[in-house]
């Protein structure tokens, strides 16, 4: 069953360079697989984020994927110590919020849950 195995985000890209140093350099994700059309990044767990060349990038404003964070204004001080803009904090209900957005327009979520939703 689907439910039992990992998934990998997959982000559009115009300019593969630029998403390969934004988070490979910037947001300090390791590079796994990289080639001339796409490039994948270790995450947490079994988790790999993968950016695709794309000719036309995303038009979608929505946020693409999130990661769970435990401690998220640490994360966005760290971030933004690599100069990585990040929107300030927002008390969604559920989870405490940031946002960040990658160089083809990506919105990227960070959030640490609260109550149950943490464990």
């Amino acid at each position: 069953m689907l439910a039992n195995h990992p998934i990998d985000p997959m982000l559009l890209a115009t300019d593969l360079a630029a998403a390969r140093d934004f988070y490979g350099d910037r947001i300090g994700l390791e590079v796994l697989i990289e080639s001339d059309d796409f490039v994948t990044f270790k995450c947490g767990g079994d988790s790999r984020l993968v950016v695709t060349r794309s000719s036309t990038g995303s038009s979608e404003p929505q946020t693409k994927a999130s990661w769970r964070v435990s401690d998220l204004a640490a994360e966005v001080a760290e971030l933004r110590s690599r100069d990585v803009a990040v929107d300030g904090i927002a008390d969604v209900g559920f989870a405490l919020a940031a946002w960040l957005v990658d160089p083809d327009g990506n919105s990227i979520g960070l959030l640490q849950f609260k109550g149950a939703e943490a464990t």
